[in-house]
């Protein structure tokens, strides 16, 4: 049964129309994907179709009886009201005495335990926390929900995927989190061109289907270039007989060629842009950080490698992004020192984003950092840069302040890149990034020379972008685990069960206690096995690491020397250089075993 019918909706507010003729409909189990490019019109299309605004043309039609709850962006609150006030506030009062105890649990999902407090005391990611419980505990037949995993941990956004999964109505919803819209939707409606393609389907067949439709488009396209130009020379010609024939085919090279400027919009692409990076980067010696009595670094060290890949993660308010404020020294640090190597230039991408001046054209923004730059493929200008990045010449000379949040954000990294930084720091990148933008973002640091450090609750990112993870676990502690976040929660699943399972055993042990043995010593005994400790391999390892690598560095820099001596002997160099790859390839390993075995000997000393 159709919930909700959108035909041919149609919004401006410029000239240009953001969407015209849009028709969608949303039928009883749809779990609805809609995806695009920024400042395509997803957010506004959401706004009209949940009525918080009006459309110039087309028509919303409900089934009778059919409720909507509508998660914005930017929430409103009303700044006297509570938290469990507001998340109730458009509960009806015969409802809201059973409906507490699951607004409670939800709150307490998303990490908002204090019930009482005033909202308008909270942060800007809680109050957005506090709106998504209010939409979840409102029984409605249809929920729209814009970016709700902005915000949210990597632990939340678990949840609220599993909640969603289970929802018995319908849903429709704009995120960037593809791990979250190929477990959730059943349907991929994607906005582009002012058109809509809808894929009956999730993420994963929604890829699928679009390869191949692309490439059915480029064999059409490469027909129509051909029709083009042919029509192209009859107009060159002169032709302009008054005739119906003559003036029916001038229509169809204008429509020829309106598609083709819409076909051939150019694709977000981004090139490794970097300055030189030497061997020291950046070197972090046991740095610790307070707020009061909360602790959220303690004696942390690691030094930070030219090629390094870095994802942290953790809860909200744990410390994240004060850690890469310490590196970028925006913030100092309780204890410890930090070392940048000379040659380190640093691209900062904060989550707050940067204070920007509305007035400015997009021209100017750019070309205030510089006017043109080098590239992989040559030089290029502030206004090709645009380009490259979804922002057409016909946009160059608007001001910031008619652009979308998207776009700024797009903007704000295009502008961290101009500046050919060698080592990112990236903090909350996904966050208002369009799918496309995050597709080619992950391939440009899959090309990037230096190191790249992410704090992200962005799980699909993550595994596709780091290749170690540092978990900010509560009182200053920091887990390192190597690979992407699919790793690491494989590797915490597997330790919680070894845990569980050590558990039931020592309690059979306790119920059981063997004859000959005291239960209190056999109880001491179970205890003490839980606990960590070196094997006898990784105790020798451990004391023969730190020479092991001297070693290599050795044989490393006698092997330079030698190659730079050998230039002009060409076999000869060949042999010398797989060698250097040997030992740089052992040295790598030798490198990430000293990090895993100090790690550990913290762990087993902080027991």
């Amino acid at each position: 049964m159709i919930l909700l019918n959108a035909d041919k909706i149609t919004r401006s507010y410029t000239e240009q129309p953001l969407l015209e003729n849009i028709s969608l409909s949303i039928h009883e189990g749809d779990k609805i994907g809609l995806i695009g490019v920024n400042g395509t019109g997803k957010s506004t299309l959401l706004k009209i179709i949940a009525g918080k605004e009006d459309a110039e043309g087309g028509s919303i039609t409900k089934t009778n009886g059919v409720r909507i709850g509508y998660l914005q962006q930017n929430p409103v609150f009303h700044k006297d009201l509570t938290v469990l006030e507001q998340v109730l506030q458009d509960v009806s009062e015969n409802e809201r005495e059973s409906l507490e105890y699951e607004c409670k649990t939800i709150l307490t999902k998303l990490g908002i335990t204090d019930f009482d407090k005033p909202v308008h005391h909270l942060s800007g990611g809680q109050r957005k926390r506090v709106a998504l419980a209010g939409v979840l505990v409102c029984p409605v037949e249809i929920l729209i929900l814009d970016e709700p995993t902005n915000h949210l941990d990597n632990e939340m956004a678990d949840w609220l995927e599993r909640y969603l999964a289970k929802y018995s109505g319908a849903i429709l919803i704009v995120t960037h989190d593809r791990y979250f819209l190929d477990r959730v939707t059943n349907k991929i409606a994607e906005l582009s061109d002012q058109t809509i393609y809808t894929y009956n389907g999730n993420y994963t067949y929604y890829l699928d289907t679009k390869i191949a439709r692309d490439e059915m488009t480029q064999a059409t396209e490469r027909k129509r270039s051909t029709l083009y130009r042919s029509e192209l020379e009859w107009i060159k010609r002169g032709v302009r007989a008054r005739g119906t024939k003559s003036k029916s085919r001038i229509e169809r090279f204008d429509e020829l060629k309106k598609s083709l400027s819409k076909t051939n919009s150019s694709r977000l692409e981004l090139q490794s842009i970097s300055s030189r990076l030497g061997r020291k980067v950046i070197e972090l010696h046991y740095i610790s950080k307070s707020y009061g009595e909360q602790c959220l670094i303690s004696n942390f060290e690691y030094t930070i490698l030219r090629n390094d890949r870095i994802g942290i993660i953790g809860p909200n308010g744990y410390g994240k992004s004060t850690l890469l404020k310490i590196i970028m020294g925006e913030v100092l640090p309780d204890a410890g020192t930090i070392e940048i190597g000379d040659t380190v230039k640093i691209g900062y991408y904060s989550q707050e984003n940067e204070e920007m001046d509305l007035s400015l054209r997009v021209i100017d923004y750019i070309q205030a950092v510089a006017y043109q730059i080098a590239t992989p493929d040559g030089t290029m200008t502030a206004s090709q840069m645009l380009e490259r990045f979804l922002f057409p010449s016909s946009t160059h000379s608007t001001v910031l302040g008619r652009l979308s949040g998207g776009e700024r954000k797009r903007l704000y990294l295009l502008k961290i890149l101009m500046e050919a930084p060698n080592v990112l720091l990236l903090d909350e990148p996904t966050n208002d990034l369009d799918i496309q933008t995050l597709t080619i973002l992950e391939d440009y640091l899959d090309g990037f020379p230096g190191a790249v450090i992410v704090v992200s609750h962005d799980r699909y990112f993550l595994d596709r972008v780091v290749q170690r993870i540092f978990s900010l676990e509560g009182n200053g502690s920091i887990g390192h685990y190597p690979g992407g976040y699919t790793d690491y929660i494989e590797m915490h699943q597997s330790e919680e069960k070894e845990r569980l399972e050590m558990d039931k055993s020592n309690q059979q042990s306790r119920k059981n206690p063997s004859p000959e043995h005291d239960p209190q010593s056999v109880s001491q005994n179970s205890k003490k096995s839980t606990k960590l400790k070196f094997s006898f391999k990784e105790q020798h390892e451990f004391e023969t690491i730190d020479d092991d690598i001297a070693a290599l560095e050795q044989q490393l820099s006698e092997l330079e020397a030698l190659i730079s001596k050998e230039s002009t002997n060409f076999e000869y160099l060949q042999e010398l250089l797989g060698k250097k790859q040997v030992i740089e390839d052992e040295l790598t390993h030798k490198m990430d075993r000293w990090v895993y075995l100090n790690d550990l000997e913290n762990k087993i000393n902080n027991q």
